[in-house]
Order: structure tokens, then sequence, then C-alpha cells
């Protein structure tokens, strides 16, 4: 078949299998470019959320990095006679191909993360894998969770607390900037978002670990993070997903604790840079407050992806020669370049101007829709979209 970007709100409901795999190779160079050099670096790694945005390019970077085997978990849609599968299920089949062919291990389970099966089968193939984990990676952005222990469903919500939010916000279909107005959550709403995007899952599979023995004398456990900036904060980080996020963050001391009495390493909660992810594209502010970061960040010098993040944080902050370096709250900061005091100040300064008419002379919102585009296999110069793609047989 013929494929071709169809964009519905924020998601694009196909992928490009070639351009998937362009993407991966182009992320696997990068890493391989950034390899890990000292004698600590992990050898078998599980990534739980492996398929696309920071998971993803977490598990490029440790196997490309520091040639570490890799299992990864993610729920991802196969391809079918009518559609393709979703751009993480070619993400995934491109990384393992990637990474058998240049002589690491390389497993993949499909499914449910939040559930005990998933948790079981990953212990029975860790088993098989060829030991305990020296890294674990958590890096789940789903929008409701079903909590195995009783059933019960919940949902999580883009929402302040304790008040009406409004500011401007990007219509990215219509190229737009208006006013977006939201209601306050809800108690129920904040404890389904906590229960979703919280540490409980988090804690969950740290336990499991621990019970099956699968985490080494030195393994470190880590999950990934967003503060942001001040226009951001009342829908972000004092709203329900800040409050999901704090919840992760405290969940850190307490599996530290247990693994520490369990003769492990520690866990650890890295800040991460805002990037155009297929979550972050769903709250509102961000995808306008993204274009504005991307040009000056760019401007500057200073701007990363994914990719380079997750390089970065291997080489300089978990994997360096010295201790990792954290901030007041034993939180690694890999946001230090987009906080940079310059880089915000000039926000502030831009954010108030900002209009229909003057968006892509004061924003890089053509690299904002090119990265999303990017993040289904679209918009690759070097694809010829126009030729026929087998979506079961892509590579």
């Amino acid at each position: 078949m013929i494929i071709k970007p169809r964009i519905k709100g924020f998601v694009c409901i196909t992928s490009h299998p070639s351009g998937c795999f362009a993407n991966v190779r182009e992320q696997a160079q990068y890493a391989g470019e950034n390899k890990v050099s000292h004698d600590n670096r992990p050898k078998r790694v599980l990534v739980i959320g492996s398929s696309t945005g920071y998971g993803l390019s977490s598990r490029i970077s440790a196997a490309f990095s520091c040639g570490a085997d890799t299992l990864g978990v993610y729920f991802e849609r196969p391809p079918t006679e009518e559609r393709t599968a979703s751009a993480g299920f070619y993400n995934s089949s491109a990384f393992c191909k990637l990474a058998r062919d240049a002589g690491m291990k390389a497993e993949d389970i499909n499914g449910d993360a939040f559930s005990d099966s998933v948790k079981n089968e990953v212990i029975q193939k860790a088993k098989e894998f060829g030991g305990s984990f020296d890294l674990v990676i958590y890096s789940l952005a789903s929008p409701r969770r079903t909590d195995p222990k009783d059933g019960s469903n919940y949902r999580a919500c883009l929402k302040p607390i304790g008040a009406i939010y409004k500011n401007k916000t990007l219509d990215t279909d219509k190229k737009l900037v208006k006013e977006v107005t939201i209601d306050p959550a809800t108690e129920d709403e904040i404890f389904q978002t906590e229960k979703v995007m919280g540490g409980e899952d988090w804690e969950a599979w740290t336990d499991a670990l621990l019970d099956a023995n699968l985490l080494s004398s030195d393994c470190l456990n880590l999950a990934y993070s967003y503060i942001g900036p001040q226009v951001t904060t009342p829908i972000y980080r004092n709203g329900t997903i800040g409050r999901a996020k704090l919840h992760l963050e405290n969940t850190a001391a307490r599996l530290t604790e247990k693994m520490r009495n369990a003769g492990s390493g520690g866990a650890y909660v890295s800040v991460n840079k805002a990037l155009v992810t297929q979550a972050s594209s769903a709250i509102p502010v961000v995808p306008l407050y993204v274009s504005i970061l991307y040009k000056i960040m760019q401007e500057i010098g200073t701007h990363e992806g994914c990719i380079e993040q997750t390089c970065r944080l291997f080489k300089d902050r978990l994997y360096g020669e010295t201790d990792i370096p954290v901030d007041e709250e034993n939180r690694i900061r890999l946001d230090d370049l987009e906080m940079d005091p310059v880089v915000q100040q000039r926000i502030v300064e831009i954010w108030p101007s900002v209009v229909t008419e003057n968006l892509l002379e004061l924003t890089d919102f053509a690299l904002y829709q090119k990265e999303f585009l990017k993040l289904f296999g679209f918009g690759r110069s070097d694809i010829d979209y126009n030729l026929e793609s087998d979506p079961f047989n892509p590579f």
C-alpha cells in the first residue's frame, strides 16, 4: 500500500515503516558515536515503555552507547489488512533488527505493562535472557490504567488544580493561536491521574523484580519526569499531571530504600527537556511553548532531541566519572539547558506577543510540525512516500 499521514487532532493514525526504520537507525548512529567508556556501563537493561519518545531513545542509548542487551516492554498495535501498525510497533521492530545485526540481544514483550501477566512474562523472559538487570528504565505514558489488584479502571486528565486556567495555546491543525480555558480538576480526577501517572506501578514493577532477584547489586532504577517553565506551571506542574509526577518523584526515595535493603543500587527520577512527543502534543499550551523553545535553543545552539538527551544522561550522569549529580530533591536534571535563565527570559518576553499572524516569525512551528510528522515516520527527505510499502514485512 501507499502510506500517507492521516492526522486527527494531536495524533497520526497511520505510520510509515521505512520512515520509522530510518528514524531509529539515525538515533542508533548518534548513540554509536557517543559511547559510554566507563567500566560500570550496564550489560542488561529493561525498558518499560520502550517504543516511542524517551523510552525508545533510552533503549537505543543502552544498546548502541553501552553495548547492552535489552528487553523492551510496550503496548503497540500490529498491522492489519486495513491499516498500518502503530509507529511504536515499527520503531521496536527496527530497533531489534539493528541491535541483533550489531550482535546484541534484543527481546520484546507487547502487552499492558500495568498488568500482572506482563510483569510475570518479563520475569520469565529475564531468567532466560541471561540474569539480573543492571538498569531499569520506567517510561510509560498512558492515559488510562487498570489496577490489577481489583480491576478498577482509572483515567488521567490534564487540568489545573484549585482555579480556572486561562492562557493562549496553539491549534496545531489550523495553525491558530487562541485562548484556552480549562476548569479545575475534581478531587477524584486528581486521584485518578495519580493512579495512572504516579509511582504506584513503578513500585509494583520494582517489587516484582526484587522478589525475583532480578536487580543486580549496582542496578539503577530510573523514571522520567518534567517540571517545566513559568508559562506551563498552572496546567502542568501545579496541575493534575504535576501532582502525579510529584508522587512519582516521592516514590523514588522509597524504592531506593527497598533496593538497598536488598543489596541493590538505587532509584532516581530524571527531569527531562520538553520535546515533541505523542504525549506532550496532547497537553494544552505545550505545543506553543515548545515551538518558541525550539527557536530559541536552536539560535543559542543548545537544542537537543530525545537521543541527545538520553546519550547525555548515560554518558554524563548515570555512567560518568563521578557520582550521579542530583538537585536538592535528589532528581537528575537533564532540563538544565531548557531552564537556563537566558532561555526562559526570552520565552517570557516573546510569549505575550505571539499571535496567529506572527506565529512563524516568533516561533519555530515549522520544526514542531516536522518533528511531529517524524514521530510517525513521515516528513523525511530521504524517503519516497509515493512508493508502495509492505506494512507486514517492512524491513
